[in-house]
């Protein structure tokens, strides 16, 4: 009897050891195979054009990329929302009120190029601080501390444009911005990567970096991932939370920043519905949304998945109401993925 137990116990190991492992890998990159599977799908799908296929010339990869750099910053700094169990909806009015407040500073105020983005970026910072303050302090839930700054954001963008957008012309005489924003709207390396393509790059690799890196992502990683033990064990969970939401309006400033120098204006409409896309390449990027699980590479992945299947809906003239439909069949199998995902 001894022998059969023996037998038995010593047999299927190693199959199911290499079967689970296979498995694990599988869904830990499941935004890049995901990525992968919907880039092949446009190459096949694409139009062509005297042989062409549309969705792989040159102009039309930079009008992709270009198009996911605004929902990609704005999206690295969700992860780092949802990395602690959190959420952040009020991401597209920051982005609004961003934009609304370059424009205005530098047409109608007067200011240089340089006060302008440092002001902007710190109303981010600071908006961001104080929701993330009244969730660590106060302990009101985050869905509802964001709803609300979405709501004040929005306010705020219409009190300061008297609720018209502000177009922004270039120039050296009144009401004209400095030439130099302009820049940030050009394109480089001979006219191939748009500059706001190398914004997102530059944030995602430091976002990545830092993660990798940094005490300070042990310390997010453990908030999302148990918080009353994390607190236990010494993680100072108020500053982690505050920190967080600091990050990700600080980026959604700065995604406002890239949208106004993209549209040449600042309107308190800008962003509307951006919030939820930002979420989408997050979940779609293997983050979990019960928080302590993620990385922000797989939000680049899933940012730039949607990206993809935004363009060759576009380029095939899918109707605006089916496009939303497989937009949302997408991000509710990515979730299904999370919930099949083994626990590691």
């Amino acid at each position: 009897m001894t022998d059969v137990q023996d037998k038995t116990a010593a047999v299927p190991a190693a199959p199911a050891g290499k079967s689970g492992g296979v498995v694990a890998t599988l869904f830990r990159f499941q935004s890049v195979f995901g990525l992968l599977a919907v880039f092949l799908a446009a190459i096949i799908f694409s139009p062509r054009r005297d042989g062409e296929i549309l969705f792989l010339s040159a102009d039309n990869l930079a009008n992709v990329v270009r198009a996911v750099s605004e929902i990609g910053i704005i999206a690295v700094g969700m992860t780092f929302v949802i990395l602690i169990g959190g959420i952040d909806l009020s991401v597209g009015a920051v982005l609004g009120l961003a934009a609304v407040g370059s424009a205005v500073l530098m047409v109608e105020s007067d200011w240089g190029f340089l006060p302008s983005v440092v002001v902007v970026l710190a109303i981010g910072l600071v908006f961001g601080a104080l929701q993330g303050m009244a969730t660590a302090m106060i302990g009101i839930q985050s869905f509802i501390v964001t709803l609300a700054g979405l709501q004040i954001a929005r306010g705020l963008a219409r009190i300061w444009s008297d609720g018209q957008g502000v177009a922004i012309a270039y120039g050296n005489g009144p009401d004209e911005a400095p030439e130099s924003f302009a820049l940030l709207g050009e394109r480089t390396f001979g006219g191939l990567v748009p500059i706001p393509v190398l914004i997102f790059a530059v944030v995602a690799i430091a976002a990545i970096v830092f993660l990798r890196v940094s005490a300070f992502s042990r310390h997010l990683y453990a908030v999302g991932g148990n918080e009353k033990a994390a607190r236990l064990s010494g993680v100072p969970v108020i500053r982690v939370k505050i920190a967080v939401f600091a990050i990700c309006g600080l980026l959604a400033a700065l995604a406002g920043i890239v949208h106004a120098v993209q549209l040449n204006q600042g309107s308190p409409n800008d962003g509307i519905g951006y919030e939820l896309d930002a979420i989408a390449a997050v979940v779609i990027g293997g983050t979990s949304l019960a928080g302590g699980r993620g990385s922000v590479a797989g939000t680049v992945a899933g940012a730039l998945l949607l990206g993809v299947l935004n363009n060759v809906l576009a380029l095939n003239n899918i109707d605006s109401n089916i496009q939303l439909l497989i937009k949302g069949l997408v991000i509710v199998a990515a979730a299904a993925l999370q919930r099949l995902r083994p626990a590691s």
